[in-house]
């Protein structure tokens, strides 16, 4: 009976992966064609300038919204819970993050600061997109959840070639783009998942609203913690660089998109089953299990992905951005273990501790200002990239500490310790190496992997012999 019941959830957690996958492939493919798009039609500094707008509502929206899809999310999954009560408190706080978003504009505008109308409307229209596909997943809607990121991703894609290319508006052509497209999202989502069923202020009372934003509110500071640890880099490139220099470093965080597809995909179906499984007997085999699968996957995946970098910028970028290749290699261990440190983020979520995701994410984004103050001006914007790699790998190391209080999942340490020891080998072999020496090394370092990351090979191949038979 117990493995049965360990077959079926590793199954439901696969059955997830999947359904997200077709969301997550669609929308990362379109930005991928879109990218020469940017590259040619917008400057090194122009592109830089959009990073940086972007960047900056990613910093606002979390304090606005009170992180209340964070709540609605894990409420909603509580069977206990009245749906239609968290849905409505979620948009009743949502409302009110848009007043305090107005007030935001109004300052900066007051302050002269340039393009202040695009963040009151981009942080109003993703604070409810991200409330109303949280949602979708929490009711099981998560076929919904995959098409809505399709609908987006075509949504972004066709503005972007009516504001860019027709019309020509330049920067301010792609943020529009960006707000219409979140607002056609919300839209899809609302008529054809019908969420409006779900709307009753009447139902809404003062005790499910603390008690949402007393799992919500800690997840504010740890938002602007993660936040730091991710684009604090930009501003110390901006400062220390300059703008043209932040766009090649913008263009270099599109190809680790590439690995933040997988971790996606599995992190959207991975956060249902750490909270399903969560009072399981079974808790930790199915956390150290997936976890060391996990980890190869990361690990595989940045070890092609590199041995790709160079053909990818040479086709995907105009020759400008063509050197933003250099920084891609230790941005892609930023992805690994901000994947890593993320896995371990949903026990907290779970357990609804997250006082612990605040105060280890603080511990790793106060590492990460220290390092882009000391790297970035002497090593340039590679040493943004490792201060973010060392940051991560802090976090992950506190957290797999702290986690102890929750399950004690066991980590294949040969597995982990090869697998870092090459990753690192390789980046460094495409820093010192040239021509055909070059690539004879990423030859032997992705053999060397596969061989370390055998176990995964084999489940992929079991899988797709048992995908064969039934077909």
């Amino acid at each position: 009976m117990r493995e049965s019941q360990l077959v079926n959830t590793y199954k439901k957690l696969v059955g997830n992966s999947l359904i997200f996958a077709i969301g997550n492939l669609g929308s990362k493919f379109i930005t991928f064609i879109m990218l020469p798009l940017y590259t040619y039609k917008l400057s090194t500094s122009e592109y830089g300038t959009t990073d940086v707008i972007q960047t900056t509502v990613m910093l606002l929206l979390p304090i606005v919204s009170l992180s209340i899809y964070d709540a609605v999310l894990r409420f909603a999954m509580d069977e206990k819970e009245e749906k239609s009560d968290i849905f409505s408190s979620g948009i009743l706080v949502s409302i009110i993050g848009v007043f305090i978003s107005l007030i935001v504009t109004l300052v900066m505008f007051s302050l002269n600061i340039p393009f202040s109308i695009f963040f009151f409307m981009l942080l109003t229209v993703q604070s409810f997109q991200n409330l109303t596909s949280q949602f979708c997943k929490a009711i099981g809607k998560v076929k919904l959840f995959a098409v809505n990121g399709i609908v987006l991703s075509f949504a972004t894609a066709l503005t972007n070639v009516l504001f860019l290319i027709v019309f020509e508006f330049g920067v301010f052509g792609y943020l529009w783009s960006i707000v219409a497209s979140n607002l056609l999202s919300i839209i899809f989502m609302v008529v054809v998942g019908r969420l409006y069923k779900y709307v009753d202020f009447r139902k809404i009372n003062r005790d499910t609203i603390f008690r949402m934003l007393k799992f919500s509110v800690p997840l504010v500071p740890n938002s602007i913690a993660w936040w730091t640890s991710n684009t604090i880099s930009r501003y110390f490139i901006l400062y220390f660089l300059g703008a043209s220099v932040n766009g090649l470093f913008a263009v270099a965080n599109k190809i680790p998109t590439l690995l933040s597809v997988v971790n996606s995909i599995f992190f959207q179906a991975w956060q249902m089953t750490a909270i399903e499984e969560f009072e399981s007997e079974d808790k930790d085999e199915i956390y150290s299990n997936t976890f060391n699968v996990y980890c190869q996957v990361l690990f595989l995946g940045s070890a092609v992905i590199l041995a790709m970098i160079q053909p990818l910028m040479s086709v995907l970028v105009s020759p400008k951005f063509y050197l933003a290749w250099e920084y891609v290699p230790f941005l892609l261990t930023t992805v690994i273990y901000s994947s890593l440190s993320g896995f371990l983020g949903q026990n907290y979520v779970a357990a609804k501790k997250t006082v612990g995701v605040l105060v280890t994410t603080i511990f790793g984004a106060v590492v990460n200002i220290l390092g882009n103050f000391i790297l970035v001006p002497t090593m340039g914007a590679i040493g943004a990239g490792i201060s973010s790699t060392i940051a991560f790998f802090v976090i992950w190391l506190v957290r797999m500490k702290d986690n102890k209080k929750f399950s004690n999942m066991k980590i294949d340490n040969k597995m982990f310790i090869l697998n870092n020891i090459l990753i690192f080998s390789q980046i460094m072999s495409m820093y010192l190496l040239k021509g055909k020496a070059m690539y004879i090394s990423i030859i032997i370092h992705l053999l060397l992997i596969c061989v370390v990351n055998r176990h995964l090979l084999s489940i992929l191949t079991r899988y797709l012999k048992i995908r064969k038979v039934r077909m």
